[in-house]
Protein backbone atom coordinates (compact mmCIF):
# COMPACT_ATOMS: atom_id res chain seq x y z
CA UNK A 1 0.00 0.00 0.00
CA UNK A 2 1.46 3.36 -0.78
CA UNK A 3 2.30 5.61 1.83
CA UNK A 4 0.27 8.19 2.20
CA UNK A 5 1.64 11.81 2.19
CA UNK A 6 -0.85 14.79 3.61
CA UNK A 7 0.36 18.60 4.08
CA UNK A 8 -1.48 20.37 6.58
CA UNK A 9 -1.16 24.40 5.93
CA UNK A 10 -2.43 27.57 8.36
CA UNK A 11 -2.48 31.01 8.13
CA UNK A 12 -0.70 32.31 10.78
CA UNK A 13 -2.99 34.95 13.28
CA UNK A 14 -4.51 35.44 10.11
CA UNK A 15 -7.37 37.91 11.23
CA UNK A 16 -4.38 40.08 12.91
CA UNK A 17 -2.23 39.68 9.91
CA UNK A 18 -5.36 40.64 7.77
CA UNK A 19 -5.39 43.21 9.67
CA UNK A 20 -1.68 44.49 9.13
CA UNK A 21 -1.51 44.46 5.64
CA UNK A 22 -4.45 46.88 5.95
CA UNK A 23 -2.50 48.80 8.54
CA UNK A 24 1.07 48.70 8.82
CA UNK A 25 0.95 50.46 12.23
CA UNK A 26 0.18 47.33 13.68
CA UNK A 27 3.01 45.66 12.93
CA UNK A 28 4.71 44.66 16.09
CA UNK A 29 2.40 45.78 18.64
CA UNK A 30 -0.22 43.81 20.62
CA UNK A 31 -3.74 43.35 18.53
CA UNK A 32 -6.77 41.56 19.30
CA UNK A 33 -9.76 41.10 17.25
CA UNK A 34 -12.87 40.54 19.02
CA UNK A 35 -16.05 42.23 20.32
CA UNK A 36 -15.58 45.97 22.48
CA UNK A 37 -17.58 45.09 25.12
CA UNK A 38 -16.90 43.26 28.08
CA UNK A 39 -19.07 40.10 27.03
CA UNK A 40 -17.12 40.21 23.80
CA UNK A 41 -14.93 37.76 23.11
CA UNK A 42 -11.44 37.28 21.51
CA UNK A 43 -11.53 36.11 17.93
CA UNK A 44 -7.85 36.23 16.73
CA UNK A 45 -4.66 38.12 18.74
CA UNK A 46 -1.23 38.17 17.40
CA UNK A 47 1.61 36.08 19.01
CA UNK A 48 2.76 39.52 21.02
CA UNK A 49 -0.67 39.42 23.22
CA UNK A 50 0.25 35.45 23.50
CA UNK A 51 2.84 36.91 25.37
CA UNK A 52 0.65 37.94 28.24
CA UNK A 53 -1.63 34.86 28.16
CA UNK A 54 -4.29 35.98 26.13
CA UNK A 55 -6.03 33.08 23.92
CA UNK A 56 -8.70 32.85 21.27
CA UNK A 57 -12.07 32.40 22.98
CA UNK A 58 -11.21 34.12 25.60
CA UNK A 59 -13.72 36.73 27.80
CA UNK A 60 -11.88 40.40 26.24
CA UNK A 61 -12.45 41.41 29.98
CA UNK A 62 -9.95 39.33 30.92
CA UNK A 63 -7.74 39.36 27.57
CA UNK A 64 -7.80 43.83 28.38
CA UNK A 65 -6.37 42.34 31.81
CA UNK A 66 -3.47 40.48 31.15
CA UNK A 67 -2.68 43.19 28.20
CA UNK A 68 -4.10 46.07 28.86
CA UNK A 69 -2.15 47.77 26.16
CA UNK A 70 -3.72 45.94 23.59
CA UNK A 71 -5.19 47.23 20.27
CA UNK A 72 -8.68 45.96 19.87
CA UNK A 73 -9.78 45.73 16.27
CA UNK A 74 -13.78 45.10 15.64
CA UNK A 75 -12.87 42.84 12.96
CA UNK A 76 -13.77 42.91 9.00
CA UNK A 77 -14.99 39.50 7.98
CA UNK A 78 -15.39 40.34 3.96
CA UNK A 79 -12.04 41.27 3.80
CA UNK A 80 -10.80 38.15 5.46
CA UNK A 81 -12.99 36.24 3.24
CA UNK A 82 -11.61 37.87 0.41
CA UNK A 83 -7.88 37.41 1.57
CA UNK A 84 -8.90 33.83 2.09
CA UNK A 85 -10.35 32.92 -1.06
CA UNK A 86 -6.97 34.28 -2.46
CA UNK A 87 -5.14 31.79 -0.68
CA UNK A 88 -7.72 29.15 -1.51
CA UNK A 89 -7.27 29.54 -4.78
CA UNK A 90 -3.77 29.37 -5.15
CA UNK A 91 -3.84 26.18 -3.11
CA UNK A 92 -6.66 24.70 -5.51
CA UNK A 93 -4.49 25.74 -8.95
CA UNK A 94 -1.54 23.84 -7.85
CA UNK A 95 -2.19 20.81 -5.57
CA UNK A 96 -3.73 18.20 -6.47
CA UNK A 97 -6.60 17.34 -4.01
CA UNK A 98 -7.31 20.02 -1.38
CA UNK A 99 -9.51 19.95 1.56
CA UNK A 100 -10.47 23.58 2.83
CA UNK A 101 -10.73 22.47 6.81
CA UNK A 102 -11.95 26.41 8.11
CA UNK A 103 -11.02 29.87 6.78
CA UNK A 104 -7.57 29.79 7.23
CA UNK A 105 -6.36 26.11 7.14
CA UNK A 106 -5.98 23.68 4.17
CA UNK A 107 -4.81 20.11 4.14
CA UNK A 108 -3.73 18.59 0.88
CA UNK A 109 -3.14 15.12 -0.20
CA UNK A 110 0.23 15.15 -2.08
CA UNK A 111 0.12 10.81 -2.12
CA UNK A 112 2.07 9.91 -5.35
CA UNK A 113 3.78 13.02 -6.12
CA UNK A 114 7.06 12.21 -5.06
CA UNK A 115 8.02 10.35 -8.63
CA UNK A 116 7.16 13.69 -10.31
CA UNK A 117 8.97 16.10 -7.74
CA UNK A 118 10.01 16.03 -4.58
CA UNK A 119 6.80 16.11 -2.11
CA UNK A 120 8.51 18.24 0.39
CA UNK A 121 10.06 20.61 -1.94
CA UNK A 122 6.91 20.84 -4.03
CA UNK A 123 4.64 22.19 -0.48
CA UNK A 124 7.58 24.59 0.52
CA UNK A 125 7.53 25.93 -2.34
CA UNK A 126 3.83 26.80 -2.33
CA UNK A 127 4.09 28.27 0.91
CA UNK A 128 6.24 30.40 -0.19
CA UNK A 129 3.91 31.36 -3.10
CA UNK A 130 1.37 32.33 -0.64
CA UNK A 131 3.50 34.55 1.09
CA UNK A 132 4.50 36.13 -2.21
CA UNK A 133 1.03 36.77 -3.72
CA UNK A 134 -1.03 37.80 -0.49
CA UNK A 135 1.25 38.78 2.47
CA UNK A 136 0.23 36.44 4.49
CA UNK A 137 2.50 34.61 6.81
CA UNK A 138 1.63 30.68 6.64
CA UNK A 139 3.08 27.70 8.68
CA UNK A 140 3.52 24.14 7.06
CA UNK A 141 3.49 20.53 8.42
CA UNK A 142 4.04 17.59 6.57
CA UNK A 143 3.70 13.65 7.15
CA UNK A 144 1.71 10.44 6.43
CA UNK A 145 -1.83 12.17 7.97
CA UNK A 146 -3.73 14.72 8.78
CA UNK A 147 -3.55 14.81 12.69
CA UNK A 148 0.19 14.37 12.77
CA UNK A 149 0.71 17.17 9.61
CA UNK A 150 -1.59 19.12 11.92
CA UNK A 151 0.18 18.94 14.83
CA UNK A 152 3.69 19.57 13.04
CA UNK A 153 2.34 22.63 11.93
CA UNK A 154 1.70 24.34 15.54
CA UNK A 155 4.76 22.57 16.79
CA UNK A 156 6.33 25.01 13.61
CA UNK A 157 3.95 28.09 13.93
CA UNK A 158 4.89 31.09 13.29
CA UNK A 159 6.30 31.15 10.03
CA UNK A 160 7.60 27.67 9.69
CA UNK A 161 7.50 24.77 8.64
CA UNK A 162 8.58 20.88 10.15
CA UNK A 163 8.59 17.27 7.99
CA UNK A 164 8.11 14.26 9.52
CA UNK A 165 9.50 11.70 7.72
CA UNK A 166 8.15 7.61 8.01
CA UNK A 167 9.12 6.08 11.04
CA UNK A 168 10.03 9.15 12.95
CA UNK A 169 5.93 9.77 14.34
CA UNK A 170 6.76 8.23 17.67
CA UNK A 171 9.87 9.77 18.13
CA UNK A 172 8.37 13.38 17.37
CA UNK A 173 4.62 12.72 19.41
CA UNK A 174 6.36 11.11 22.45
CA UNK A 175 7.47 14.29 24.27
CA UNK A 176 4.27 16.57 23.50
CA UNK A 177 1.53 17.52 25.93
CA UNK A 178 -1.62 15.14 25.85
CA UNK A 179 -3.26 18.69 25.32
CA UNK A 180 -1.51 18.83 21.50
CA UNK A 181 -3.55 16.14 20.55
CA UNK A 182 -6.45 18.20 18.56
CA UNK A 183 -9.37 17.80 19.93
CA UNK A 184 -8.59 16.81 23.13
CA UNK A 185 -10.01 19.75 25.26
CA UNK A 186 -9.15 21.06 28.93
CA UNK A 187 -11.75 18.69 30.55
CA UNK A 188 -10.43 15.58 28.66
CA UNK A 189 -6.83 16.90 29.48
CA UNK A 190 -7.31 17.30 33.39
CA UNK A 191 -9.00 13.62 33.22
CA UNK A 192 -5.54 12.32 31.80
CA UNK A 193 -3.58 14.35 33.92
CA UNK A 194 -5.41 13.02 36.93
CA UNK A 195 -4.57 9.50 35.73
CA UNK A 196 -0.66 10.34 35.76
CA UNK A 197 -0.55 10.72 31.77
CA UNK A 198 1.05 13.81 30.75
CA UNK A 199 2.54 13.65 27.64
CA UNK A 200 1.71 11.35 24.34
CA UNK A 201 4.53 9.30 24.65
CA UNK A 202 2.60 7.91 27.77
CA UNK A 203 -0.50 8.13 26.86
CA UNK A 204 0.46 5.24 23.94
CA UNK A 205 1.13 2.73 26.05
CA UNK A 206 -1.80 3.18 27.79
CA UNK A 207 -3.91 0.09 26.94
CA UNK A 208 -6.37 0.36 24.87
CA UNK A 209 -9.61 -0.91 26.83
CA UNK A 210 -8.63 1.08 29.90
CA UNK A 211 -9.13 4.35 27.37
CA UNK A 212 -12.21 3.43 26.58
CA UNK A 213 -13.98 2.40 29.98
CA UNK A 214 -12.94 5.83 30.66
CA UNK A 215 -13.69 7.74 27.82
CA UNK A 216 -15.65 5.76 25.55
CA UNK A 217 -15.63 6.36 21.77
CA UNK A 218 -12.97 9.59 22.35
CA UNK A 219 -10.51 6.80 24.31
CA UNK A 220 -10.23 4.86 20.97
CA UNK A 221 -9.42 8.09 18.86
CA UNK A 222 -7.20 9.37 21.90
CA UNK A 223 -5.30 5.97 21.83
CA UNK A 224 -4.81 6.03 18.16
CA UNK A 225 -3.61 9.70 17.56
CA UNK A 226 -0.93 9.04 20.51
CA UNK A 227 0.23 5.95 18.23
CA UNK A 228 0.06 8.08 15.30
CA UNK A 229 -2.75 6.68 13.33
CA UNK A 230 -5.10 8.61 11.76
CA UNK A 231 -6.65 7.13 8.20
CA UNK A 232 -8.87 10.22 7.88
CA UNK A 233 -9.22 10.83 4.28
CA UNK A 234 -8.96 14.64 1.98
CA UNK A 235 -12.22 15.58 1.43
CA UNK A 236 -11.85 17.53 -1.52
CA UNK A 237 -12.85 21.43 -1.57
CA UNK A 238 -15.94 22.53 -3.31
CA UNK A 239 -17.66 26.04 -2.81
CA UNK A 240 -20.96 25.83 -2.24
CA UNK A 241 -23.55 28.31 -3.21
CA UNK A 242 -26.79 28.27 -1.04
CA UNK A 243 -28.02 26.13 1.52
CA UNK A 244 -31.70 25.83 1.76
CA UNK A 245 -34.93 23.91 3.35
CA UNK A 246 -38.32 24.28 2.54
CA UNK A 247 -41.66 22.36 3.37
CA UNK A 248 -45.08 21.32 1.73
CA UNK A 249 -47.83 20.84 4.06
CA UNK A 250 -50.28 18.34 3.10
CA UNK A 251 -53.26 20.94 4.26
CA UNK A 252 -52.66 24.38 3.63
CA UNK A 253 -52.71 26.94 6.38
CA UNK A 254 -52.96 29.68 7.45
CA UNK A 255 -52.16 29.76 11.06
CA UNK A 256 -49.65 32.39 11.24
CA UNK A 257 -48.28 31.01 14.53
CA UNK A 258 -47.77 27.51 13.19
CA UNK A 259 -46.03 29.50 10.25
CA UNK A 260 -43.38 30.88 12.34
CA UNK A 261 -42.89 28.08 14.09
CA UNK A 262 -41.92 26.09 11.25
CA UNK A 263 -39.56 28.76 10.07
CA UNK A 264 -38.19 28.81 13.10
CA UNK A 265 -37.46 25.54 13.04
CA UNK A 266 -35.85 25.42 9.38
CA UNK A 267 -33.52 28.28 10.29
CA UNK A 268 -32.28 26.27 13.19
CA UNK A 269 -31.63 23.17 11.04
CA UNK A 270 -29.94 25.10 8.54
CA UNK A 271 -27.65 27.11 10.98
CA UNK A 272 -26.66 23.61 12.77
CA UNK A 273 -25.72 22.14 9.24
CA UNK A 274 -23.69 25.41 8.43
CA UNK A 275 -21.96 25.17 11.71
CA UNK A 276 -21.30 21.34 10.97
CA UNK A 277 -20.12 22.26 7.65
CA UNK A 278 -17.77 24.95 8.30
CA UNK A 279 -19.97 27.86 6.85
CA UNK A 280 -21.46 30.96 7.22
CA UNK A 281 -23.89 32.59 5.41
CA UNK A 282 -24.08 36.71 4.12
CA UNK A 283 -27.50 36.63 2.73
CA UNK A 284 -30.86 35.14 3.55
CA UNK A 285 -34.23 34.76 1.97
CA UNK A 286 -37.62 33.61 3.17
CA UNK A 287 -40.29 31.75 0.49
CA UNK A 288 -43.47 31.25 0.62
CA UNK A 289 -46.66 29.77 -2.41
CA UNK A 290 -50.23 30.47 -1.61
CA UNK A 291 -52.81 27.68 -1.70
CA UNK A 292 -53.26 29.17 -5.88
CA UNK A 293 -49.42 28.42 -6.51
CA UNK A 294 -48.31 32.11 -6.57
CA UNK A 295 -44.76 32.21 -5.38
CA UNK A 296 -43.14 34.85 -3.80
CA UNK A 297 -39.81 35.31 -1.55
CA UNK A 298 -37.97 38.12 0.22
CA UNK A 299 -34.05 38.81 1.05
CA UNK A 300 -31.83 40.73 3.04
CA UNK A 301 -28.08 40.49 2.90
CA UNK A 302 -26.36 40.35 6.36
CA UNK A 303 -22.93 40.19 8.22
CA UNK A 304 -21.78 36.90 7.89
CA UNK A 305 -23.22 34.58 10.00
CA UNK A 306 -24.59 31.26 11.06
CA UNK A 307 -26.33 32.26 14.50
CA UNK A 308 -29.66 30.65 15.42
CA UNK A 309 -30.24 33.90 17.14
CA UNK A 310 -29.31 36.15 14.44
CA UNK A 311 -30.82 34.22 11.79
CA UNK A 312 -34.37 33.62 13.41
CA UNK A 313 -34.84 37.26 13.59
CA UNK A 314 -33.92 38.33 10.23
CA UNK A 315 -36.46 35.48 8.59
CA UNK A 316 -39.03 36.31 10.53
CA UNK A 317 -38.70 40.10 10.10
CA UNK A 318 -39.10 38.91 6.29
CA UNK A 319 -42.01 36.40 6.46
CA UNK A 320 -43.61 39.74 8.31
CA UNK A 321 -42.89 41.42 5.05
CA UNK A 322 -43.55 38.66 2.71
CA UNK A 323 -46.79 37.20 3.77
CA UNK A 324 -49.52 40.23 3.09
CA UNK A 325 -52.13 38.60 1.25
CA UNK A 326 -53.64 36.38 4.11
CA UNK A 327 -54.27 33.53 1.89
CA UNK A 328 -53.89 29.70 2.72
CA UNK A 329 -50.32 28.97 2.21
CA UNK A 330 -49.02 25.58 1.06
CA UNK A 331 -45.19 25.72 1.02
CA UNK A 332 -42.66 27.80 3.54
CA UNK A 333 -39.05 27.81 2.64
CA UNK A 334 -35.88 29.55 3.48
CA UNK A 335 -32.71 29.75 1.60
CA UNK A 336 -29.01 30.84 2.76
CA UNK A 337 -26.72 31.94 -0.06
CA UNK A 338 -23.25 33.81 -0.27
CA UNK A 339 -21.52 31.23 1.69
CA UNK A 340 -18.75 32.02 3.20
CA UNK A 341 -15.95 29.19 5.08
CA UNK A 342 -15.63 30.23 8.21
CA UNK A 343 -15.44 29.15 12.21
CA UNK A 344 -18.07 29.44 14.90
CA UNK A 345 -15.34 31.98 15.98
CA UNK A 346 -16.64 34.73 13.57
CA UNK A 347 -20.25 34.96 15.82
CA UNK A 348 -18.36 35.10 19.17
CA UNK A 349 -19.02 39.01 19.76
CA UNK A 350 -20.89 40.70 22.37
CA UNK A 351 -24.56 39.18 22.79
CA UNK A 352 -23.22 36.47 20.50
CA UNK A 353 -20.67 35.29 23.23
CA UNK A 354 -23.12 33.87 25.53
CA UNK A 355 -24.92 31.72 23.21
CA UNK A 356 -22.06 30.39 21.37
CA UNK A 357 -21.21 28.01 24.92
CA UNK A 358 -24.73 27.27 24.02
CA UNK A 359 -25.10 26.33 20.10
CA UNK A 360 -21.67 24.00 20.50
CA UNK A 361 -23.57 22.35 23.72
CA UNK A 362 -26.46 21.83 20.94
CA UNK A 363 -24.43 20.91 18.17
CA UNK A 364 -23.12 17.94 20.00
CA UNK A 365 -26.50 16.43 21.09
CA UNK A 366 -27.37 16.95 17.48
CA UNK A 367 -24.57 15.26 16.28
CA UNK A 368 -24.82 12.67 18.76
CA UNK A 369 -28.53 11.77 18.79
CA UNK A 370 -29.99 13.54 15.26
CA UNK A 371 -31.15 16.90 14.65
CA UNK A 372 -34.64 16.57 16.37
CA UNK A 373 -33.00 15.91 19.57
CA UNK A 374 -33.22 19.40 21.21
CA UNK A 375 -34.42 22.83 19.69
CA UNK A 376 -37.05 25.36 20.56
CA UNK A 377 -39.49 24.26 23.43
CA UNK A 378 -42.33 25.80 21.46
CA UNK A 379 -41.35 23.35 18.40
CA UNK A 380 -41.76 20.84 20.30
CA UNK A 381 -44.86 19.54 18.66
CA UNK A 382 -44.49 20.33 15.31
CA UNK A 383 -43.39 16.33 14.39
CA UNK A 384 -46.84 15.61 15.20
CA UNK A 385 -48.55 18.11 12.34
CA UNK A 386 -49.09 17.36 8.92
CA UNK A 387 -46.15 18.10 7.22
CA UNK A 388 -43.55 16.15 4.27
CA UNK A 389 -40.09 17.33 3.89
CA UNK A 390 -39.42 18.24 0.13
CA UNK A 391 -36.09 19.85 -0.03
CA UNK A 392 -32.80 19.94 2.08
CA UNK A 393 -30.33 21.09 0.39
CA UNK A 394 -27.11 22.25 2.74
CA UNK A 395 -23.28 22.20 1.90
Amino acid sequence: MQNRAIAHLDLDSFFVSVERLRDSRLEGKPVIVGGNSDRGVVAACSYETRLFGVRSAMPMKVARQLCPDAIILRGDFEAYSQYSSMVTQIMVDNAPVVEKASIDEFYLDMTGMEKFFGTWKFVKELRTKVTKETGLSISLGLSGNKTISKMATNEAKPAGQLQISQGQEQAFLAPLSVSKIPLCGKVTTQTLRNMGITNIGVLSKIPLKMLEKTFGKLGTMLWERANGIDTSPIVPYHDPKSASKEITFEKDTTDVDFLRRVLLKLVEELCYELRKSGFCACCITVKIRYSDFNTFTKQLSIQMSASDRVMTKHALELFDKLYERRLLIRLIGVRFSKLVRGTQQLNLFDDEAKLAPLYYAMDRIRDRYGTDAIGRALNIDLNTRNASLMQNNVP
